[in-house]
């Protein structure tokens, strides 16, 4: 749908400003008249849809760091007093592409009389459940702005951890993908033309690991299609069972139980809960309300029914620390913190820094691993192509036919 930018008077006379959707020069005229509105220039600017288009496909993914930015923005105009509707109109004009359309659609939505937090609710894609759940709580309390300030610091910590474990994983991952193509290549091309030479220059046994490779590439060449077409179906049914309830409940179950994801799942769990609980808690947001929308956030849904569970008995008693550590999530040591936190008075902030300190262990301990993933991917792939090209070379050895042998 074309994207119009308009100037109009309203019936005070005031000058204003911004841009809709509509279908033609005329509607856009006749919905802004509808909204008491006198438009005196309207012109045409571009697109304002988010809907599917050949051009679509090709945008990258929002990036994290625009919606800091954003958000940032945002929070400045607010504390300078701007009503969000202004702020939106404002902000629109500083982003382009997708997710400028985005905001302008977000924009309209509001200005129809629609929540910021259920506007955004449509694009989970861009905006997570926690950025969500967190403005739906600024707005119902009013203080969306602080909010919004501690969301910009939990989003720029989360943007370094990814930083970094992209960065340090780049390497093994470009190792695999390199070995990978290395081994198809050495399977298909040059094993079978090895094979085939060496049985055309005598009766001789293939060694055993020859013979293996051999069988190998003999199976792969012949089937390869289904192969493929197997492993094809097999993505597609496990991406469609993750997405069902019931197949993610069973995967969350899972890592649950594997000893490494465990920790993580858990800790991960412990950090989303005390920040963002930390947040709303000194923002003013109610004890019930707050662990409302915090049940909402964590992502494992096994500990979701745990922490649902306890949220329950701590809404009755107004007691956290004790039920949290029923959970089996939290730590002994973030228990006792959380414990000092509510007897002091100061539950809010710690909160905050036990959500600080998992987050750093959690950094540290991801860090730690990454960095053993290179050496572990180079060993594992250099001791595969070493079999390979021992196989190859074997029976040449065997024949006598190297230099000096």
């Amino acid at each position: 749908m074309p994207l119009y930018k308009y100037e109009s008077f309203n019936r005070s006379g005031k000058k204003i400003a911004g841009t809709i959707d509509a279908s033609s020069k005329e509607m856009a005229k006749f919905t802004l008249q509808g909204q008491n509105l006198l438009p005196f220039k309207i012109e045409e600017v571009g697109t304002g849809s988010v809907g599917f288009s050949i051009l679509s496909i090709f945008e990258p993914a929002i990036d994290l760091k625009i919606k800091v930015v954003f958000t940032k923005q945002l929070v400045v105009l607010l504390r300078a007093g701007v009503p969000l509707l202004k702020c939106l109109e404002l902000l629109i004009e500083q982003f382009e592409g997708k997710f400028k359309r985005v905001l302008i659609n977000v924009k309209d939505g509001v200005k129809s009389g629609q929540t910021f937090a259920s506007e955004l609710l449509k694009y989970p894609k861009i905006f997570p459940n926690v950025y969500v759940q967190l403005v739906k709580a600024g707005e119902a309390s009013g203080k969306l702005h602080i909010i919004l300030e501690n969301l910009i610091e939990y989003m720029v910590r989360e943007a370094e951890t990814r930083k970094r474990v992209k960065k340090a994983s780049s390497y093994p991952l470009f190792t695999l993908g390199f070995s990978f193509l290395v081994i198809i290549g050495l399977i298909v091309g040059l094993v079978p033309r090895i094979t085939t030479m060496f049985a055309k220059m005598g009766n001789k046994e293939l060694p055993a690991p020859t013979m293996f490779l051999k069988n190998l590439s003999d199976f792969f060449l012949a089937n390869y299609i289904s192969l493929i077409s197997v492993i094809g179906l097999l993505v597609t049914f496990f991406l469609y069972w993750k997405s069902t309830k019931a197949g993610k409940k069973k995967l969350d179950y899972l890592f649950l139980k594997l000893p490494m994801i465990s920790y993580f799942s858990k800790t991960k769990a412990v950090v989303q809960f005390s920040q963002t609980l930390g947040m709303l808690l000194n923002a003013g947001v109610n004890l019930a309300e707050s662990l409302d929308i915090v049940t909402n956030i964590v992502e494992n849904s096994i500990l979701v029914e745990k922490l649902k569970d306890a949220k329950n008995n701590i809404i009755k008693e107004g007691k956290i620390a004790k039920y949290l550590r029923q959970t089996g999530i939290f730590p002994n040591i973030a228990t006792y913190m959380i414990d000092t936190g509510e007897q002091s008075g100061n539950l809010g902030e710690m909160l905050l820094n036990v959500g600080r300190d998992y987050d750093e262990e959690l950094r540290d301990i991801t860090d730690s691993l990454v960095s053993k993933i290179g050496p572990v991917t180079t060993i594992v792939t250099g001791a595969m192509i070493g079999f390979i090209i021992l196989s190859v070379f074997l029976p040449i050895v065997e024949m006598g036919d190297l230099p000096g042998m």
